[in-house]
Parts: C-alpha cells; sequence; structure tokens
C-alpha cells in the first residue's frame, strides 16, 4: 500500500526529468552563444560581460542548486537499489554473522488429562459343524477374519471358550484392555510474552521471543485410587525450546521422568488434587495459536493473557479476547472462560515484514521527503523574512545526500536504525552548519520523516505527527504573533544595546 501510494505521489512530479533536461541545453546553448561572441565581438563582449556575469550569476547559481536537487533523486534511488542488492546478497547466503532464528506460526494444544481403566469385551461365535475340524486341525487362529479385537498394545489379557448351545458349538473370545478416559481440568492459567524483534533492530524477518509459563490443576473425582496421565504435546513451528520445565506439585521432573517426552504419570488417592506448572522460551513469526479442544469440550476455569509490543489481529472463527489494553509498550489480552462448552482455538496473526520491504519503503520515501524539507524551507525563508544564499542551500542539499549514503553504507555494520539514525543525524549537523540554525525545522524534515518507515505498523502515524509538528512550528513562528508569557518574560529581562 505504502509503494502504491508513493507511485501516485511520483506522478505528480514526474516532469523533473524533462525539466532537467532542459535545463542543460539551455545552458549548453547559453554558453555557446557567449563563447562566439567573446570570439568574434571581443569589444561588445568585455563591455557587457560585467553586465552579463552580475545578472547570470545568481541564476547559475541557482541553477546549480535545482540541479543537485534533480540530480539527488536519480542518486538516491541508485542507493536504494545498492543497499537492497547487499541486503539480498546477505539473505542469500548460505553463512551468517548472526543467529537465523526458527521463525514459524505456532501452535500449542491444551494438554491431555485421563486415568487408566480396565475394560472387557466380549465377542461370540457359532462355530458351523463344518469348522469344527479345521479348528482341530488349525487351531483358533483359522477365527481370526471373524473377530474385530482392538489393537494388541493395549491388551492386558486374552481369554478363550468353547462351549454348547444344544446342538451348536460357541466360541467365545474375552478381552481385557487397558484404556484411557478423559480427566476434567479445574484450572488452566497461562500466561504468554511475545516480544517482537522487527528489521528495525538488525532481524531479516520480523519474528518474536515467546515466553511460555501455564499451570494446569486437575483432581481425581472417582472414590479409588487411579492412575492419572498428563500429557501437553509440544508445541508446532516452534523451532528449539529452551528453558523446558514441567512441574508436578512443586517438583520438577527429570528427562527420564517424562511420558513422551512433555507429560507425567502417577498414582491419585481419591480427591487428591495435582497441580503442573509447564515452562519453556522459543521463537515464532506472523502468528500463536492456542487449541482449546479438537471437539466441543466443557471448559471450567479458563485463563490465557497475552502481552505483545505488536498490534494483533484474530484469524476468523477465533475466541475473541475478554478484555484488552492498548499501552505505550504494547498490547495486553485477556481471556477469561468459566463453565463454557466451545470448539473453537485462540489464534493470533501478526503483520511481518521482511528487511528489503522495510528498505524499499524507506528509499522510495527519501526523496519525496526532501521535496518536503525543500518547500517548507521556501514557507520558512518567506514566513521568517530570511536570507540565504544558493551556495548555503547547496552546501545543505549535499550535507543531507552525504549524511543519507553514509546511513546506508553503515548498514553493512550495524543495525538499520542505528545506521539510518547516524546518518540522518551527521547529515542534519552538517546541513544546520551550512545553513543556519534558523533552518533546522526543514532539514529535520528532510532528514529524519524517512525513518518512520523503520517502526513496523506505525509509519503512517509517525509522519501525521511529523505534519501536525510542522504546522505547529509555522503557527507559532508566524510574524506579527504574540510570544507566549514565558517568551516574554524572557525578552523582557534582556538588556537592550544602545
Amino acid at each position: 500500500m505504502v509503494q502504491r501510494a508513493l507511485d501516485m505521489i511520483w506522478s505528480v512530479f514526474g516532469t523533473w526529468d524533462t525539466l532537467l533536461h532542459r535545463l542543460f541545453w539551455v545552458s549548453v546553448w547559453l554558453a555557446v552563444g557567449l563563447g562566439l561572441v567573446w570570439l568574434f565581438n571581443r569589444a561588445k563582449f568585455d563591455e557587457y560581460w560585467p553586465r552579463v556575469r552580475q545578472m547570470l550569476s545568481p541564476l547559475a547559481l541557482w541553477g546549480g542548486v535545482l540541479l543537485i536537487f534533480g540530480v539527488s533523486f536519480k542518486l538516491l534511488g541508485m542507493l536504494g537499489q545498492v543497499v537492497e542488492y547487499r541486503v539480498m546478497s546477505n539473505q542469500s547466503t548460505s553463512t551468517t554473522r548472526g543467529a537465523d532464528p526458527e521463525a514459524a506460526p505456532t501452535t500449542q494444544q491444551a494438554p491431555r488429562v485421563t486415568y487408566l481403566k480396565q475394560k472387557d469385551y466380549e465377542r461370540t461365535l457359532v462355530i458351523p459343524p463344518a469348522m469344527i475340524k479345521r479348528v482341530k486341525e488349525e487351531g483358533v487362529q483359522i477365527l481370526a477374519p471373524y473377530l474385530t479385537d482392538p489393537t494388541a498394545e493395549n491388551i492386558m489379557s486374552l481369554r478363550d471358550r468353547f462351549w454348547r448351545n444344544g446342538q451348536d458349538i460357541m466360541f467365545t473370545r474375552t478381552a481385557t484392555l487397558m484404556t484411557e478416559e478423559p480427566l476434567r481440568l479445574d484450572k488452566t492459567l497461562i500466561n504468554l510474552n511475545l516480544n517482537f524483534v522487527s528489521p528495525m533492530q538488525g532481524a531479516q524477518r520480523s519474528y518474536y521471543d515467546a515466553a511460555f509459563a501455564a499451570q494446569y490443576a486437575f483432581t481425581n473425582p472417582l472414590t479409588t485410587p487411579i492412575t492419572a496421565r498428563f500429557v501437553l504435546p509440544l508445541p508446532a513451528g516452534s523451532g528449539t525450546l529452551s528453558d523446558f520445565q514441567v512441574i508436578v506439585n512443586g517438583q520438577e521432573l527429570s528427562a527420564e521422568e517424562l511420558v513422551n517426552g512433555s507429560g507425567w504419570q502417577g498414582e491419585l488417592n481419591p480427591q487428591e488434587t495435582v497441580n503442573v506448572a509447564v515452562n519453556y522460551r522459543h521463537q515464532g513469526a506472523r502468528g500463536w495459536t492456542y487449541v482449546l479442544g479438537e471437539r466441543r469440550e466443557p471448559i471450567r476455569n479458563f485463563a490465557l493473557t497475552v502481552k505483545t509490543n505488536q498490534n494483533v489481529k484474530f484469524n476468523r472463527y477465533s475466541l475473541y479476547p475478554t478484555r484488552q489494553a492498548r499501552t505505550l509498550t504494547g498490547t495486553n489480552l485477556s481471556w477469561d472462560l468459566k463453565n463454557v462448552i466451545t470448539a473453537q482455538d485462540v489464534s493470533l496473526s501478526f503483520n511481518s515484514a521482511s528487511l528489503r520491504e522495510t528498505l524499499q519503503s524507506l528509499y522510495a520515501f527519501t526523496p519525496f521527503a526532501l521535496q518536503l524539507g525543500a518547500l517548507l524551507g521556501l514557507l520558512w525563508t518567506f514566513w521568517r523574512k530570511l536570507n540565504v544564499t544558493a551556495v548555503q542551500v547547496g552546501l545543505g542539499l549535499a550535507s543531507i545526500l552525504i549524511g543519507t549514503f553514509l546511513g546506508g553504507m553503515l548498514m553493512n555494520y550495524l543495525p538499520v536504525y542505528l545506521a539510518g539514525v547516524a546518518g540522518a543525524l551527521v547529515g542534519s549537523a552538517l546541513a544546520v552548519r551550512a545553513m543556519g540554525r534558523e533552518y533546522w525545522p526543514p532539514v529535520l524534515l528532510a532528514t529524519l520523516l524517512p525513518l518512520a518507515f523503520l517502526s513496523l505498523n506505525h509509519a503512517g502515524l509517525l509522519i501525521a505527527l511529523a505534519g501536525v509538528v510542522v504546522i505547529a512550528a509555522l503557527i507559532w513562528n508566524r510574524p506579527g504573533s504574540t510570544p507566549p508569557r514565558s517568551r516574554r518574560v524572557v525578552l523582557e529581562k534582556r538588556p537592550v544595546t544602545p
């Protein structure tokens, strides 16, 4: 969207190339004409040249300023292409100077809490007389196609029995299986922190550092002891997990004590409660999902709190938070669910901007910021009745260009935001020194405004705030305005020089 808006703006100023081309040829023909007069009529040339020089000198100086102003657009475009090429080269190389995070959308499923229970399954077949002889010769296994027993890994015992019912021979198979019956969670309390690292901070693509901390509680509802199992599936798309902990009733489990790498199994007395804490850290990007259940299941007490330093969007059919608040440091979201039945999940989505896209927006906007700075400079000169020479303006433009080039080259050595700010400050300091302290608003507008694109999702707001500051500066310093009281006091105390 930003690129499309900038293309529309540049279409208005699409005559710069034609104007510079015509200005160049006018200068060439003017120089040729002066040269011919000097060759064929030296007396006339010596007589009129002082006047012509006095008239053409300001035009030549301001023409040179206009030439620098127009050429700067081409130079900034070339700089953007060079920086983008270097970024693409660094991204496509097989080696890197820093860590390359495993950033992908993360999905964390709710834990499965069950208890073991034995169940008996019985199947009876009527054996025709013709099959009796084969059973005696080949064994009971010939009846296997007619029996649909559960999987062998869950079978605790298997009993076969033949018996007669009148003239028929009956076969009965009894299997005792160990099954897992679900247990309801009494409490789910989750705190999630998503700290985003943007391309402005040196990342190739925005990602988040996630800190997951959950507390679960469940109780044996039966009047007899049970063997309970708690298994929290490892998050999908999370890459490497660090600081992984499973703490049951205050005791941290070792790797050997975990079930399937992320669970616990133990004996529970009647009405005994187990408290489980799970903690881990990882890196992800673009989205985070918590799957409450694969079907409509009752939820007794569920609380999820998400803190993030980026704007959040919700995928379609996601559970919407019960509370949300925005602060200066980010967004706080809360889900408080009590005694509800739902098959929906908590599914968050985040905007993802690559370093290449950020730099494209920055360098596409830089020429436009330079035009805004020049326009504000004209208004500032007229508004405050200042005097400035073409040499000062030319040096100021050259200083801004040098600072911009310095910032682009530093991006190969420093994080993008540090390099951009360093180049802008150097260019601003040189330009203010060349043009005078009175011109700091136009200079800062031209140098610092493109840096708004280094702030993910806030570029439009920062540009709008810059416009408010510019208008306020013009209004505050308008001719004939009454100074504020604090300023009047200072002016009254200032000694008057004769």
